[in-house]
């Protein structure tokens, strides 16, 4: 830290600025920075772990007041491997943790990316893969479809059979017929491409529901560590889910899907129905 710390001391210019203007921005980083912990812990399995840490503490807190010195030498010598056993315990998590901060929004600011747009994807291959899950839907074929976007998912990739082919509905469907070499496992699309197909995607450990099954666990788990669009066709049900964020929209339509892709929202149908109706309502006035 020391070498860095001297490589930025010789080319950025050390600026002078009041005593309590940066006590305010240190406590004030600290706290930003304890507030997105604990809200990033509670929402995964961690939170568990967190609150057996916290009893620890409070066992040594108790025993440093009556001074068990047994005890108090039991827990130092833990907390001497504390730091280790916890990148081990928290190893899952922080891997998450590494990558949502990678996929964050702060760079988006300042190279104005179009977030909007999903993938560079033509409305021809937009249609294709509406086509091709509504028609594997009514057909109750399962299907999983992982539409690539800003984050690589080479890994993934590298785990399926290579197919570099046009997007057609007739090619997907082909692929996840039953019985068929390739229909076991995702396929994955880039640019207007599908890059491989029989693709292994990471589960979720997150709970989702009992009645979903593996595809929809590997639609969730892809969706965490990536900024990919996952399309779900389920198998039992004929219906079409989209996973995006860690986050399971179940039961869209063709439309919805249509605009994701378009705009990059899953839009409610009753949402968009309500802001129909105000907007009637305020022209009528």
């Amino acid at each position: 830290m020391g070498f860095i710390q001297n490589i930025l001391n010789g080319w950025i210019p050390v600026i002078e600025v009041p005593v309590w203007l940066g006590n305010f921005i240190d406590i004030l980083a600290i706290s930003l920075a304890i507030y997105k912990i604990l809200q990033w812990i509670r929402e995964t399995r961690a939170w568990s772990l967190f609150k057996g840490f916290l009893i620890v503490l409070l066992v040594y807190a108790v025993a440093s007041l009556l001074n068990l010195i047994t005890i108090l030498w039991v827990m130092r010598m833990t907390f001497n491997i504390g730091l280790i056993a916890l990148v081990v315990l928290f190893q899952p998590e922080l891997r998450k943790a590494l990558e949502q901060l990678g996929k964050g929004k702060i760079l988006g600011v300042f190279l104005k990316n179009d977030e909007k747009k999903l993938s560079n994807l033509s409305p021809f291959s937009i249609s294709e893969i509406v086509k091709a899950s509504k028609l594997m839907a009514e057909a109750r074929t399962g299907a999983l479809i992982v539409i690539e976007q800003h984050v690589a998912l080479g890994d993934h990739e590298q785990t399926g059979i290579p197919i570099d082919a046009v997007i057609t509905s007739q090619l997907l469907i082909n692929i996840f017929e039953d019985k068929t070499p390739l229909h076991d496992g995702a396929v994955l699309i880039r640019s207007n491409r599908i890059t491989a197909a029989a693709c292994i995607l990471p589960l979720t450990t997150v709970e989702i529901g009992k009645e979903l099954g593996t595809r929809h666990r590997a639609a969730v788990g892809a969706s965490e560590v990536s900024d990919a669009v996952v399309l779900v066709v389920s198998e039992e049900t004929g219906a079409m889910s989209v996973a995006r964020g860690g986050k399971l929209q179940r039961r869209v339509t063709e439309k919805q899907i249509s605009e994701m892709l378009l705009q990059g929202d899953v839009k409610e149908e009753k949402e968009t129905n309500a802001r129909r109706r105000q907007r009637r309502d305020k022209n009528s006035e």
